[in-house]
């Protein structure tokens, strides 16, 4: 890899791939719309394009990723509960952005394409999960997700175009999000230990979570690119460990409060023997060491 394009390269996950991909001497270019990015997150070394991909023209988005060797697709709104508030909204941004995208490697020649997907598009399924579990989405952000997969699929075996699809169980780190409506657990509950209040749990917290550190995440994009003739080929991307919310909330510590009802998968728990095996990719992260240096980050 020379020269990549990374979507979302602003936000959470996608900042880190950029600052990994710079350490190793690569071009990039960010397209982003920093509506949840932050520019504070992206490398000096990175070209930003601002830009709204779903409503950004084809050739606009050609002109700017010339010669590029992959796209990374990270951009995405990824809330469930939201996606259940405003499904055509989601429609429209994941549905409409990653086909843009897949249009744009088609248009430039563009080689290999790397889709983040999610865990979500198995619903509620057996534990531990592998890639051979039946899809059984239960949000319109999980159906826009496994759409994007079947899309990546058909511009394989249509034009030609390898591409990945990773499904990322539940991404923790520094960069999370921790503003809006729809944070993520631990900066909630950062935020509640921090100002001395309960920590506010949804359900009664005895769903389970495989929380995987986006270091891990990072890893796998990078490995994927290796892969040769994908025809979307699928790899989980999870801890293969799973905790209860109530015991996140043990390890942060204080007292505990329960609220909203929320529609959820019950269970996640990777089975990560395919990425394993292919990729020669290990989860080198855990999270009880990670939240104490969190609380204090």
């Amino acid at each position: 890899m020379k020269k990549v394009v990374v979507t979302g390269g602003a936000g959470f996950i996608g900042s880190y791939l950029v600052d990994e991909l710079i350490g190793k001497g690569v071009e990039v270019i960010v397209l982003d719309n920093l509506s949840t990015g932050k520019r504070e997150n992206l490398n000096p070394d990175a070209r930003l394009v601002v830009c709204n991909i779903p409503q950004a023209s084809t050739e606009f988005l050609c002109e700017q990723t010339q010669d590029v060797d992959v796209v990374f697709h990270l951009a995405a709104k990824t809330a469930v509960q939201e996606s259940i508030e405003n499904p055509e909204m989601y429609n429209e941004i994941n549905v409409g952005g990653t086909l843009k995208m897949l249009e744009v490697c088609r248009l430039n020649n563009i080689p290999k394409f790397i889709f983040s997907s999610t865990s979500a598009i198995y619903g509620d399924t057996q534990t531990p999960t592998s890639e051979k579990n039946p899809i059984n989405p239960i949000s319109p952000y999980a159906t826009t997700k496994l759409i994007g997969e079947h899309y990546c699929k058909l511009y394989k075996r249509i034009y030609d175009l390898d591409t990945v699809c990773l499904r990322y169980f539940n991404v923790y780190g520094n960069r999370m999000n921790n503003e809006g409506g729809y944070k993520l657990v631990m900066p909630i509950f950062k935020d509640q230990i921090l100002n001395n209040k309960p920590l506010t749990i949804n359900n009664d917290g005895e769903q389970r979570r495989d929380f995987v550190h986006v270091e891990d995440i990072v890893e796998a994009n990078l490995l994927s690119t290796t892969l040769k003739n994908s025809c979307g080929e699928i790899f989980n991307v999870g801890s293969g460990k799973n905790y209860s919310i109530n015991e996140i909330a043990d390890m942060f510590g204080g007292e505990k409060q329960y609220g909203n009802k929320v529609i959820e998968p019950f269970e996640t728990l990777a089975d990560t023997t395919k990425i394993e095996l292919d990729l020669n990719w290990k989860v080198k992260k855990d999270i009880r060491g990670w939240i104490v240096d969190y609380i204090n980050y």
